[in-house]
């Protein structure tokens, strides 16, 4: 395309060269540019790419986006903006065709259940013959591939790209989670969102790095709504008035309580042969009873917001509620169903909040014991540690603490801090460094009753040592464990494999 074409809308100045120059691609990863390429200047917490503006031109990038002035032939054209990151997405936005508006863009922004949504709003359209792509924090789906990801949210350059895919591919609506990070970094700068979700706000992602305060949390979170047509928001949030300062969207509004467009007027938790889940009866702008194969209270409002956005959507209530009861997330409170006499989930709880919530959800079921079974990476703060320790001693029948990804750590070391943590409680505890042993240990000593949460791995499937990612599958480890075992004849349950 030509220079000019791409730099419609924003304002910029030209500091040498001239607009009719042909861009053939677009990279801000130095090592990836070629000739005819246009290159983002971008100013990172740890690199700046201004640094790299001789290298790229000396590879054949005839067009800089710059935030100051650089010193390269006068043969490449040089464009300052006030924002090379916000000029990346819009630019790449025009590159690409601007897909986003080709596309139904559905965002889910949010502290916690920004995952579980995604999932459930996908399902429901798919049901109704939408092609519906995904991008997320377990997964890219554009319709033709499944791509593990590595952002929550991708850098623009990438987001636009794999939204130009979704449209090739076929598909007519893309759901999103939208990270406070993504939104910061204007990683969705360029993108048209016709539904912005909001669902919950806590503490998470301040400190170095990320964000200072929880009111800058806050407000990049709320920067959502000024950039979607229409707003669905969790109306009991605490933060809610906050999320919503400033807002450009139509809201629609869902809770608990009949003020809300989307409610649940009575609900209740149900347990049958190792499964949990919850149901409640929808209110407002529809209504009938709704059943979530997945555990807890904040099941109620995660599926409020996708019901919300589906029925904006047009997406009749039996697809609704067939794809509610037949939900499964990997890695968020996910049943591993191997016996009707005891529980199994996967989570991905790998902090002290996310702890303390998901032991606190299963606590509400009744379980004969709760038993934990985590450990913490390595490389990171000590006092997750200890925090995580404590809550599974005050909140936990039974600790089981084992290896996580101890990274250039000593998994003994690891553990040891965890330990200091649970001992502050009089919280009942093993330790077993080898977690397949770990599992082992669970599932030969669980009984009629229990509740079992493997947490902190969730959908990933490896274990990382010494800057080496191993494959290691948690679903795998406890099929081989049920595959060495008699477990049948050890404890007598009625046990079973599982897809």
């Amino acid at each position: 395309m030509v220079l000019k074409e791409l730099l419609q809308g924003l304002e910029y100045e030209i500091l040498q060269g001239n607009l009719d120059t042909v861009v053939t691609g677009m990279e801000n990863d130095s090592r990836k540019v070629e000739p005819g390429y246009l290159f983002f200047c971008i100013t990172g917490s740890v690199r700046d790419g201004h640094d790299f503006a001789k290298d790229v031109t000396d590879r054949g990038a005839v067009v800089l986006i710059v935030e100051k002035a650089v010193q390269v032939p006068d043969t490449v054209t040089v464009i300052r903006v006030d924002n090379s990151r916000y000029a990346m997405g819009m630019i790449s936005s025009v590159f690409y065709g601007e897909p986003s508006k080709q596309l139904t863009v559905i965002g889910i922004t949010g502290t916690k259940g920004k995952t579980t949504t995604s999932y459930m709003i996908q399902s429901m359209l798919e049901k109704t013959g939408h092609k519906t792509g995904l991008i997320g924090t377990i997964e890219i789906l554009d319709g033709k591939e499944r791509i593990p990801a590595s952002h929550t949210t991708p850098e623009s350059l990438e987001l636009q790209q794999i939204l130009y895919t979704m449209v090739q591919n076929g598909l007519d609506s893309v759901v999103m989670e939208v990270s406070s990070q993504g939104l910061m970094l204007d990683r969705v700068a360029g993108v048209d969102f016709d539904y912005g979700i909001f669902t919950n706000l806590s503490e998470d992602h301040i400190g170095p790095n990320e964000h200072a305060s929880y009111e800058e949390y806050r407000m990049w979170k709320s920067r959502l709504f000024q950039m979607c047509r229409v707003g669905i928001l969790n109306q009991d949030d605490s933060d809610y008035e906050e999320i919503l300062k400033g807002h450009t969207c139509e809201v629609i509004t869902f809770g608990m309580h009949a003020s809300a467009d989307y409610h649940a007027d009575t609900w209740e938790l149900y347990r049958s042969e190792g499964h949990l889940g919850i149901s409640y009866h929808l209110s407002g702008r529809r209504s009938g009873n709704m059943l979530v194969n997945i555990p807890g209270k904040f099941s109620i409002y995660n599926s409020l917001s996708a019901i919300a956005v589906a029925s904006e959507m047009g997406v009749d209530m039996d697809s609704i509620a067939a794809a509610l009861k037949e939900i499964k997330v990997r890695g968020r409170v996910e049943l591993v169903p191997i016996s009707d006499a005891f529980t199994i989930l996967i989570d991905y709880a790998h902090n002290a909040v996310s702890l303390e919530s998901i032991l606190e959800t299963l606590r509400e079921y009744h379980p004969k014991r709760l038993i934990a079974l985590f450990g913490c990476g390595g490389n990171r703060s000590k006092t997750r540690r200890y925090e995580m320790g404590e809550v599974s001693g005050r909140m936990a029948d039974y600790t089981i603490i084992t290896s996580d990804n101890p990274r250039f750590e000593e998994p003994e070391a690891i553990i040891q801090d965890i330990v200091t943590g649970i001992e502050k409680t009089d919280g009942k505890y093993t330790t077993i460094i080898d977690r397949k042993e770990a599992f082992r240990y669970a599932i030969l000593n669980a009984r009629e009753g229990d509740v079992i949460v493997l947490a902190g791995k969730g959908h990933e499937d490896y274990q990382e040592i010494k800057g080496v990612k191993h494959h290691m599958d948690e679903r795998e480890l406890i099929r081989e464990v049920l595959e060495e075992e008699d477990v049948s004849k050890i404890c007598g349950y009625n046990y079973r494999y599982f897809a």
